[in-house]
C-alpha cells in the first residue's frame, strides 16, 4: 500500500472516530475502524473517478452519510 493511500485511510479513520465521539457513540475497535476507513477511501476513489471532485470532500460526505444511516 502506498504512502498516500495510508494517509487517506488514517484521515478517514480520524473522521470516523471524531463522528463517533461527537455523537457520543462507542468508537469501534481498531481493526473495525481500519476496515471502515478502507471502505470509505475505496468508495471515495470510485466516486471521484465517476464524477470528479475533491477526494477529501467526498470522504467527509461518506462519513456523514454513514452516520445518517444509523
Amino acid at each position: 500500500m502506498g504512502f498516500i493511500r495510508q494517509q487517506e485511510e488514517k484521515l478517514a479513520a480520524r473522521f470516523l472516530r471524531w463522528q463517533h465521539e461527537k455523537q457520543k457513540l462507542p468508537v469501534p475497535g481498531e481493526s473495525d475502524l481500519k476496515r471502515l476507513a478502507a471502505d470509505i477511501v475505496d468508495e471515495a476513489h470510485r466516486i471521484g473517478r465517476e464524477r470528479g471532485g475533491n477526494l477529501l470532500d467526498i470522504m467527509k460526505e461518506l462519513v456523514q452519510d454513514f452516520f445518517k444511516k444509523k
